[in-house]
């Protein structure tokens, strides 16, 4: 199954989207202010994110904010094993490796991750591109 897209541009309020594990490629394409970027971290969280891949525009903030956004809903406490949100971010390499290590290694160790979101976050929607670049990139090369 292919992932799903979302696009969200910076300052808007994110959609409704089914609660359950899935595992989440928030693609930057610009900066944010960073409480926007905290309540989306949030929500991926509250929605079931248990693996968030960022690339992009100030990846580094992205995968902190998911972090501090999983610390915060336990309260700074002790996180069960299934709630547990595994982050990475790829900062120095092409969007088509960050959307490849999505497909083929972001597996959370104690929960199936059936879903994969690609979270762009951008002024213009591109989501025939970034599903082609995702499916092309599931390709492994025969090196």
């Amino acid at each position: 199954m292919g992932p799903e897209y979302v696009h969200l541009p910076p300052n808007e309020t994110p959609p409704q989207l089914p609660i359950g594990p899935l595992r989440a490629v928030i693609v930057s394409e610009t900066t944010v202010i960073d409480d926007w970027r905290n309540s989306i971290a949030q929500w991926l969280v509250e929605g079931g994110c248990l693996y968030a891949i960022a690339w992009g525009a100030e990846c580094e903030k992205w995968h902190d904010a998911v972090d501090w956004a999983v610390l915060e809903t336990f309260n700074y406490g002790h996180i069960p094993d299934e709630k547990f949100v595994m982050t990475t971010w790829h900062s120095d390499e092409p969007m088509s490796e960050a959307l490849w290590f999505a497909g083929n290694c972001a597996f959370h160790p104690y929960v199936e991750l059936q879903r994969t979101m690609i979270l762009h976050v951008a002024t213009q929607a591109k989501p025939e591109e970034l599903i082609a670049i995702y499916a092309a990139s599931q390709i492994l090369s025969g090196d």
